[in-house]
């Protein structure tokens, strides 16, 4: 079974890459996702959460504001450091229990996509590692048209994240994304059949 690390900054194109391996027949564990489902309604995470930012970062329900949450964290590097304390074990531990079902469910490639690939440490349970990279320009156009961040909204969550040079310098291989989709599909089935030759 081949591991892959799959990273890139904000807005780099990570997930289209991971939907074109998916395609091809790997099996994404996505951290964003786990993350989602510690954080839903009665999630794992849900009470450290609330012991460390407090009541007002959960509607009436009892269901997490996102919205205000990222707003915090991305605006306070302390606070950030304080959420990725809080729920980088908890998505380690689910990472590693769905690499185990893969691995006795003999699959042939598993991409862990991971925006904290590096900052974590999970590039150690990989075989191999995958950047994704673009501009910052294209970054900041694609925050715009995903979220509707502004420029200084875009720019404070590229800031807040490793710099895409660092990023790119540790990873094995480097995909830009600022190219033609056919281009982009060429390359990950290139690297899929590589992985499972």
């Amino acid at each position: 079974m081949k591991i892959v690390g799959l990273t890139g900054g904000i807005a780099c194109g990570k997930s289209m890459l991971a939907s074109m391996f998916k395609e091809l027949g790997a099996t994404v564990i996505d951290a964003d996702e786990i993350s989602r489902q510690l954080s839903a309604p009665g999630g794992e995470a849900l009470p450290s959460i609330r012991e460390a930012f407090g009541g007002f970062v959960f509607y009436p329900d009892g269901s997490l504001n996102r919205e205000v949450l990222a707003e915090l964290v991305f605006q306070n590097d302390e606070e950030r450091q304080r959420l990725n304390n809080l729920m980088h074990p908890l998505i380690d531990r689910k990472v590693r229990e769905k690499i185990n079902t893969c691995r006795k469910m003999g699959t042939l490639v598993v991409v862990l996509d991971v925006p904290l690939l590096f900052e974590v440490g999970v590039d150690a349970l990989a075989d191999v590692t995958v950047c994704a990279s673009a501009p910052q320009e294209m970054q900041i156009q694609r925050l715009y048209t995903r979220s509707g961040l502004n420029e200084e909204q875009a720019l404070h969550r590229i800031h807040s994240q490793m710099k895409l040079e660092d990023k790119e310098k540790l990873a094995n291989i480097v995909i830009h994304t600022d190219c033609p989709v056919e281009e982009l599909r060429k390359e990950a089935q290139r690297l899929y059949r590589e992985w499972t030759a």
